[in-house]
């Protein structure tokens, strides 16, 4: 439970004015995603070029380009870290799941279900299964060799088809219809949901698996907590949202912020207790499709927008640099990012594929 303690101290600590410390070029169209290592060692991105690349941290806070992940057809919606980091997921858009090693930046793995397009991605809590909502309102688990383990069907899933999974792995919660979020207890079989007025575009899950972030089309934030019967707890406004899927996240100390992306350009910051808007990060040219709050670095905070780039915020003072795949390229063909630290190599997915 989080005190009032807890609320003051990461408040003061933003009041430190919040700078834009890097701009992030490789991508060549849109960047709709992007997501934090659990380790905050990485950052991975996903974009409408087809590509998603993986991002190093290095000691001086620094993101260098380290892997530019190529094999899918179509936009990459979305990627997902395994527990232990070393692996990354890639979801193309009603297409099928990449799984990567992310050191050697090497396809592992297709999955893929035979006339059912993937939508989303996301990894069981120990690292032995993948999940998957599909364009046919179904939710699949797989075995990390492609096998199908469980599959849910009915209002499982949506067009949006967000959803994640506790700690334990007991309750996962998705999309189940456009102003629905289910809540199912693998063990009971018990299901709870959260109905909303609106219709639910994305949401996200505490690290504490307590509350739920749930974006709306109406340009509203609902935090609502799950320990037991769901209940609203809060809601944050500000940002704008009209025609796109923007995403939200929890972060900072003790996760006493709240974040989310704006069709306006912005970056959105409330505090998580009181609800007030306490920051708007300006800078992009584009909407704002998603941020992600470093999970190790509580003064990280990168965000994704349409005009291709990816800016890192934080307090730290710095001189803002600038990341291009392409800024140098040797006779191969292989990009690089024009850093003596990153390899910035570009693969191809060959991976094994399971039906």
């Amino acid at each position: 439970m989080m005190t009032h303690c807890m609320h003051i101290l990461p408040l003061v600590l933003l009041k430190q004015k919040v700078k834009l410390l890097q701009v992030l070029c490789a991508h060549r169209d849109e960047v709709w995603f992007l997501q934090f290592s659990n380790n905050g060692k990485y950052l991975a991105s996903a974009s409408n070029d087809k590509t998603a690349v993986i991002w190093k941290v290095d000691e001086d806070g620094e993101l260098l380009l380290k892997h530019t992940l190529t094999g899918h057809e179509k936009p990459v919606m979305m990627v997902a870290w395994s527990p232990d980091d070393c692996q990354l997921l890639t979801c193309g858009m009603e297409e099928v799941i990449r799984r990567w090693d992310v050191e050697s930046g090497e396809c592992i793995h297709v999955y893929e279900k035979s006339g059912v397009g993937l939508l989303s991605c996301g990894w069981f809590p120990d690292g032995k299964q993948i999940l998957s909502g599909l364009n046919d309102q179904s939710l699949c688990l797989w075995d990390l060799d492609g096998k199908q383990a469980d599959c849910w069907e009915g209002q499982r899933s949506t067009k949006t088809s967000d959803f994640a999974v506790s700690k334990d792995g007991k309750l996962i919660i998705s999309t189940s219809r456009d102003s629905a979020i289910l809540l199912f207890n693998r063990d009971t079989k018990q299901e709870r949901l959260i109905e909303e007025e609106h219709t639910v575009t994305s949401f996200s899950l505490s690290e504490d698996g307590d509350f739920l972030l749930v974006n709306l089309i109406n340009e509203q934030i609902h935090l609502w907590n799950i320990r037991n019967d769901p209940i609203q707890v809060k809601q944050y406004t500000g940002h704008k949202r009209s025609r796109f899927v923007i995403r939200s996240c929890f972060g900072g100390s003790e996760q006493a912020f709240i974040a989310s992306g704006s069709e306006d350009a912005k970056v959105y910051i409330w505090h998580r207790a009181s609800g007030d808007v306490i920051e708007t990060l300006s800078g992009h040219s584009g909407a704002v499709n998603c941020v992600s709050w470093n999970p190790t670095n509580p003064h990280m905070l990168a965000s994704a927008s349409d005009d291709h780039t990816i800016r890192i915020w934080g307090l730290k003072k710095a001189t803002v640099k600038r990341r291009d795949a392409g800024s140098s390229s040797g006779s191969n063909g292989i990009h690089m990012n024009g850093s003596a630290n990153g390899n910035g190599f570009v693969h191809q997915c060959n991976g094994s594929r399971s039906k």
